[in-house]
């Protein structure tokens, strides 16, 4: 059998480029510590090659290869993802305040939604694709959360949210929960998606509420998806559209090179 030799590695910064797969390894929060500190341990140009499938001799190939690795990361935490266990949750008195905000913009740049011509979108793999309003919305049966939100960027915050439990609507609409994903188009131009199972999870709730008001706009008005069991960049706001789908949606910052599963 012949054994082809690899092509040699041309104008790669190998440092950046193992650093940035070690990264991407160690996102995955829930793999055991000691396969993590093995995977880092062990990674090489070479590893990080085997590891991807990819011959990494451009900078074409390298991203294509740490692409990979995220997609495995995501993999990896979908299946150690536990449906039915719930995320803390705290008393009012733990509360942030105020609670920080948070988007790709400024706070002087908040987008401002009707609320009576509001209507939810719904579509996709779903048997139901009539448009709700807020008022239908918030006759669905409620319920409210204390928990604590987690960014990417190192800082965490406790708060209150309410709104409708997203498993019940999704069956309300007839959704297919065999399908892969359900994602989300929003008003201020943001985009996500995230899986069934996180979907499904009994903590995941369209919220309409935030301390026990109507959501105020700089928090997502009309509606956010509130997700404790996810980072922060998984939560939309101002969602405008809701769709059903066995296609890969990506995300604004999933779309930047951000990890797609985004567990907390």
């Amino acid at each position: 059998m012949d054994i082809q030799r690899p092509r040699r590695l041309h104008n790669i910064d190998s440092d950046a480029v193992l650093k940035e797969a070690v990264d991407r390894i160690a996102s995955a929060h829930k793999l055991s510590t000691a396969r993590r500190n093995f995977l880092r341990g062990s990674l090489t140009l070479g590893g990080l090659a085997m590891l991807s499938g990819c011959m990494l001799d451009d900078s074409e190939s390298v991203n294509t290869a740490l692409s990979r690795i995220s997609r495995l990361n995501d993999d990896v935490q979908g299946l150690l993802f536990d449906p039915n266990r719930l995320a803390p949750t705290y008393p009012d008195s733990m509360i942030t305040r105020p609670f920080p905000f948070n988007a790709y913009y400024g706070e002087d740049e908040v987008r401002e939604v009707e609320e009576e011509s509001y209507r939810l979108e719904v579509a996709g793999l779903v048997a139901d694709r009539r448009k709700w309003s807020l008022p239908e919305l918030r006759a669905m049966p409620q319920a409210d959360q204390v928990t604590r939100h987690i960014c990417v960027e190192g800082w965490s915050a406790i708060g209150k949210w309410g709104g409708v439990p997203f498993f019940h609507f999704l069956r309300r609409v007839g959704a297919d929960t065999t399908a892969k994903y359900v994602g989300f188009k929003c008003a201020d131009d943001y985009f996500t998606s995230i899986d069934m199972a996180t979907a499904l999870h009994p903590q995941t709730l369209l919220a309409l509420t935030y301390d026990g008001q109507v959501l105020p706009p700089k928090y997502g008005f009309p509606m956010k998806l509130r997700m404790p069991t996810k980072l922060g960049y998984k939560n939309p706001k101002h969602i405008q559209a809701i769709f059903v789908t066995n296609t890969y949606p990506g995300g604004y910052w999933e779309d930047q090179g951000y990890n797609w599963f985004g567990g907390s």
